[in-house]
């Protein structure tokens, strides 16, 4: 048995089941985790709830979104995490989600930055990406395939988070300690904010 892989499956199980817990991910939301030995290869759940995701439900893929000898319905959206392991060698761990809290300043472009200590970690820039910048007004919001995904990376840049307009939120890091972390903080920062921007 393989220690460390096993190890990262069992990892990604838990932190799926958390962000559902902690509604950061909902029924469409996905982590993964690169393979620990295979810096071209990741591990995601096949197109399942998170809450629902069990160690027979982690799928291996390539960089470009492809299923290692797996056949069951993939997330559409796979391309957002091999393009970010694809763009950041540094990158362990990479979750997309719809928090409703992040949207307003993903909407309007309004800076979202850190004014919790426990957000810190989001960092003092935070990208926002607009699909229609590069594929025009005629797409879903969705990405769905591998040049979405690697302008969506290049958009991220060094940061750890990019807001997507009118969509959610993407974010990495170097463990799933931190990933899981910051994504929980990430939305309660935004309600904060939005808060305290009302007040002045």
């Amino acid at each position: 048995m393989d220690k460390k892989l096993d190890q990262a499956k069992r990892d990604l199980v838990i932190a799926n089941r958390i962000l559902a817990m902690e509604g950061v991910v909902d029924a469409y939301g996905h982590v993964s985790v690169r393979h620990p030995h295979d810096p071209t290869r990741f591990f995601i759940a096949r197109s399942l709830s998170p809450e629902l995701v069990t160690l027979d439900d982690i799928v291996e893929y390539t960089l470009d979104g492809k299923a290692i000898d797996d056949t069951r319905p993939p997330y559409l959206e796979r391309f957002i995490h091999g393009a970010l392991y694809e763009k950041r060698p540094d990158v362990m761990n990479v979750i997309h989600a719809h928090a409703e809290a992040t949207l307003p300043f993903g909407i309007t472009k309004t800076p979202l930055r850190p004014v919790t200590h426990m957000a810190g970690a989001i960092g003092a820039t935070v990208p926002v990406w607009d699909i229609e910048d590069k594929f025009g007004d005629a797409t879903n919001l969705l990405v769905t395939n591998r040049e979405q995904g690697l302008d969506l990376a290049d958009c991220l840049g060094p940061n750890r988070v990019v807001l997507m307009r009118g969509h959610g939120f993407s974010a990495v890091h170097s463990s799933f300690i931190g990933l899981t972390t910051m994504s929980v903080y990430l939305p309660a920062n935004a309600r904060i904010l939005l808060e305290s921007l009302r007040l002045g």
